[in-house]
């Protein structure tokens, strides 16, 4: 399994179980624990949608780096050969 596919089920998992939460409280008259399971729901979602945004960047500057150890090394090489 993927670590996307990993956060993404944790994800689902954790908003379901906000909303169910929120729905069951609503049920019961209980509108301001409901509202906030609620908002909290939203803000899982919100940072699901920057943590994902945080790791693609940082795979990108991972690879940036990569390339850039590369060009070092064939520098390194084609002064070590002259």
């Amino acid at each position: 399994m993927s670590t996307y596919a990993f956060t993404r089920a944790v994800t689902v998992f954790a908003v379901g179980f906000l909303l169910l939460n929120a729905a069951l409280l609503f049920i019961v008259e209980h509108y301001i624990w409901a509202a906030v399971c609620t908002v909290a729901a939203v803000l899982v979602v919100i940072g699901w949608f920057w943590y994902r945004r945080a790791m693609k960047e940082l795979a990108d500057a991972r690879k940036e780096m990569k390339r850039e150890v590369e060009s070092l090394r064939d520098l390194l090489d084609t002064h070590r050969q002259n």
